[in-house]
């Protein structure tokens, strides 16, 4: 794992700390880390809602055959393998 330093001026460290000790974390770092998670998170949810939006807003929709179905389901099938096996186990 690589160091990164943040400065903070005295009240932010002072919060840091209240929320490391209130929400039972490690240390700074482990808050630090739970907050860009949720970030990651909150963004990619946003990701998710332009592109349906986009979606939607594209025009005229057009049913999928067979094949398409068969594809998106292979490459649903595919993601969730990977995503399995990247998991620490």
């Amino acid at each position: 794992m690589s160091t990164m330093n943040v400065s903070l001026p005295a009240a932010m460290k002072k919060y840091v700390r209240e929320r490391v000790k209130a929400e039972n974390y490690s240390n700074a770092s482990d808050y630090i880390r739970t907050l860009i998670r949720e970030d990651q998170r909150r963004r990619g949810i946003d990701r998710l809602e332009s592109l349906l939006l986009e979606g939607l807003n594209s025009g005229g929709e057009k049913p999928l055959d067979r094949a398409e179905w068969a594809s998106i389901r292979a490459e649903a099938r595919a993601r969730a393998e990977r995503l399995r096996k990247s998991k620490p186990r």
